[in-house]
């Protein structure tokens, strides 16, 4: 049985409002987070509620897809001083993001917060990273504003998949990222360009004829970004309602986004042989490194098999960055943020536990160098993502059951 909900997506309001605070107390916990920390950056979402209904939106997962209309949890103003005040914010150092979870930084009542965002950041001389994740209009206006900015080094990362089901995607009835990538990269100097393709899902966009299209959309960008769906039962239910062919099962439901072995090598090899010569990257911060000719900050040159694909000039960067954190280095950023975990450095990575996503997020942007929890571990081969087409080779498993029994054994110690 389907659900019948209407389909299509609307620019939205001009001028939004302040969300009450007895309707701010209803919220997920989640979504009214206003300051948060994500493996690409420190996330500044005081705006939630976003128009354009892309049923795979993670807003499923924290019941606020049903907000349409986008509103303030707090004025801009304020939203800046907390971003400046927040105890993760390092000067120069800590790549950051904005209105990446809950809306869309361009649609119209919403682009007004992101350029007075942009522009205080700017004025006393930051140079953080700055990413920007759009799938609306951006005109040749917004560019020059862009452009005019002489310090923040953004980058807009133009979600653009290939998918033409408008149950999933209403977008994509409209030609309207596919001119806005144009735009952007006809237009840009100092301003990163990214083809964020996803989510890469079987049935929906992994055809030899999409892909060949997206790859021809990024021909002029300064890179191409890749990965798979967040698949949940939340955004699967959402989908199936509709009537749309959700391909993958409730046995795998999973924190991390899905692309089984076989699809990354598709998209690969797909991209081998268009001839394209915009780079391609499996990871967003790898992308962004590159499109302002600097190293990777979340020091993915540690898990080398992640960088086949990279151009040389961009491993040389990370390589040449690249440095494995000593205790001395361990001890002074967790007393720096105040955080507690054992850790054991590893080679390309820092393994620890307990001090979830957040924390460790802070510490890798620190370090530059990748923070693992043992809890959660990345198993070879699967970049990050969820198992689902991947085996745990042996060899691994016996190692991440020797680091928790180290850690075990330490917390006995600790407790004794």
């Amino acid at each position: 049985m389907t659900t019948t909900i209407p389909l299509g997506f609307a620019p939205g309001p001009r001028t939004l409002r302040l969300m009450p605070a007895e309707e701010q107390a209803q919220l997920d916990p989640y979504i009214a987070q206003i300051i948060g920390n994500r493996k690409s950056g420190l996330s500044l979402n005081h705006i939630v509620g976003c128009t354009l209904n892309c049923g795979y939106c993670v807003r499923h997962f924290w019941g606020n897809f049903d907000m349409k209309i986008p509103q303030l949890l707090v004025p801009t103003e304020q939203a800046i001083e907390q971003l400046i005040a927040h105890p993760m914010f390092q000067p120069h150092t800590t790549p950051l993001q904005i209105f990446n979870k809950a809306t869309d930084p361009f649609l119209p009542g919403v682009k007004p917060h992101l350029f007075q965002v942009l522009a205080a950041l700017d004025e006393p001389g930051f140079t953080n990273h700055m990413l920007v994740i759009t799938r609306f209009r951006v005109t040749a206006d917004d560019m020059a504003f862009l452009e005019r900015l002489a310090h923040l080094r953004v980058t807009l990362l133009f979600t653009y998949s290939g998918i033409s089901d408008d149950r999933i995607e209403p977008i994509s009835k409209s030609n309207m990222t596919v001119t806005s990538i144009r735009t952007a990269a006809a237009h840009r100097k100092r301003t990163g360009v990214i083809l964020y393709w996803r989510p890469i899902t079987p049935g929906w966009n992994d055809s030899p004829e999409t892909m060949a299209h997206v790859l021809d959309v990024g021909r002029d960008v300064d890179a191409l970004v890749f990965t798979g769906l967040y698949h949940k039962q939340e955004n699967a239910t959402y989908l199936e309602g509709l009537g749309v062919d959700v391909p993958y099962s409730e046995d795998e439901y999973h924190r991390r986004k899905t692309m089984a072995a076989d699809l990354d090598a598709r998209v690969v090899d797909a991209w081998r042989d268009s001839g394209s010569t915009t780079p391609l990257f499996r990871k967003t911060s790898c992308g962004v490194a590159f499109a302002h000719s600097t190293f990777d900050y979340n020091g993915h040159w540690g898990v080398r098999e992640l960088c086949d694909i990279c151009p040389l000039e961009q491993q040389q960067r990370c390589a040449n960055a690249l440095r494995q954190p000593t205790d001395t280095d361990m001890r002074r950023v967790l007393d720096h943020f105040g955080f507690d975990s054992p850790w054991e450095v590893d080679d390309g990575h820092v393994w620890t536990t307990g001090l979830g996503e957040q924390r460790r997020y802070a510490i890798q942007h620190d370090l530059g160098y990748q923070i693992w929890d043992i809890e959660t571990p990345h198993v070879l081969g699967a970049h990050g993502r969820s198992l689902t087409g991947h085996d745990l080779n042996p060899e691994q498993a016996a190692d991440f059951d020797r680091v928790r029994e180290q850690f075990a054994l330490v917390a006995r110690t600790e407790d004794d």
